[in-house]
């Protein structure tokens, strides 16, 4: 019977490249909270897309062509103008964990879009371990007694839909150039929607001062220019349902640094959460793939071999009893000639397929001629057997 195995899907140096992305975004929280000024997520936001975008379009030297140029717009809205806003929002309405939470359903949403959008069918493999995944990161990050906010759990659902659309579009669009003007494209197109609503929501940029230039800085270069090019540069190379696990990656930095940095302790629970967590994220980069069983070729030779029939052998009593029909030479033609050793009628004469074993160089050449004839029927199926496994 045919078994499921899981097999190596993307190379782990890729993975581990791409993941450099969900790294630095778990490092945002701790970050904004040592260095960023207070209340102004939207600014936050917009100085973290726009800067990274323009400096990465002025590197790429490439702009959209034709029908790209509405693309990257919607791409840009999808993962970074409509995403980071949401983000952010959510931060603000609802607590950590459960804002984790719903950005941890972020697999099972891309394994539902990649269907009717990429033609991936989702396995059960890949949602066994989004469930897990989500489960893991309930136990980190969820505290007892969280209270939910209608407007945060919108903003939370909607930021999950945008970043799941934009990483199937992305996928389905392919990259026409490299990956630094194409993330150039999407967070200079993030940036500019961005801005807008950040005036009208909380006016002038706030004033900066060293912290905050360095925690800016570092969310400009590390987390979002650097990111966003290897991030975009594994969406176009890796399974969307793979590569859509990787954002459970920044709960889990963030937990990390939020012990080491903030003293925030970690339970037993929590810890289970993190092992569990991190375990969806690896066994989702293997793909099951069907894999035949292995069956032994002696049987398989053997049944197809009976399928066909095989013409009756001849009396083994000698060259007489071979020649004797009529128009029949005594001695063998051409074609009655003994194959030397190592041709394929002694190789077909072996003692793997059964038939003709114990064949002694006593025997006359009449028995020999024989095995050369019936030869090809033996080997026939044999061809025929390994094609259709």
């Amino acid at each position: 019977m045919p078994q499921h195995a899981p097999t190596p899907g993307p190379g782990w140096g890729l993975v581990a490249a791409t993941s450099f992305a969900p790294v630095t975004w778990g490092t945002t929280y701790v970050v904004t909270t040592l260095a960023l000024p207070d209340g102004h997520p939207m600014w936050s936001a917009a100085l973290r897309a726009l800067p990274a975008g323009l400096v990465a379009l002025a590197v790429g030297r490439a702009l959209p062509r034709g029908g790209w140029w509405l693309k990257a717009l919607v791409l840009g809205i999808l993962n970074i103008g409509a995403f980071f806003p949401l983000l952010f929002v959510t931060a603000y309405l609802l607590p950590g964990g459960v804002a984790a939470i719903f950005g941890a359903l972020s697999p099972l949403v891309v394994a539902l879009l990649a269907l009717p959008l990429l033609g991936e069918r989702p396995t059960r493999w890949r949602l066994t371990w989004g469930v897990l995944g989500v489960v893991g990161v309930a136990l980190m990050v969820l505290a007892p007694g969280a209270a939910l906010s209608v407007p945060g759990v919108l903003a939370a659902v909607g930021g999950a839909l945008s970043m799941a659309l934009g990483t199937v579009l992305s996928k389905r669009w392919g990259r026409p150039v490299g990956p630094v003007p194409y993330a150039g494209w999407l967070l200079t197109a993030g940036g500019l929607v961005i801005v807008p609503l950040a005036l009208l929501t909380e006016g002038a940029p706030p004033a900066l001062d060293g912290p905050a230039l360095a925690g800016y800085a570092w969310l400009g270069v590390a987390g979002t220019l650097l990111a966003y090019v290897l991030w975009f540069r594994g969406v176009g190379r890796m399974p969307a349902g793979a590569v859509a696990f990787l954002p459970l990656i920044s709960p889990l930095v963030a937990t990390l640094l939020g012990g080491a940095v903030l003293a925030e302790a970690l339970t037993p629970v929590q810890g289970v959460g993190f092992a569990v967590a991190l375990l969806a994220v690896a066994c989702a980069q293997w793909t099951p793939r069907r894999r035949p069983a292995t069956h032994s070729s002696t049987p398989a030779r053997t049944t197809a071999s009976a399928a066909v029939p095989v013409p009756p052998a001849a009396p083994v009593a000698g060259s007489a009893a071979e020649g004797s029909g009529p128009g029949r030479p005594p001695s063998a033609g051409p074609t009655s000639a003994a194959p030397p050793p190592g041709d394929d009628g002694e190789a077909a004469d072996g003692d793997d397929d059964g038939d003709g074993d114990g064949t002694s160089p006593a025997i006359s050449s009449a028995t020999t001629n024989e095995a050369c004839r019936t030869a090809p029927s033996d080997r026939l199926p044999d061809v025929a057997s390994s094609g259709s496994s």
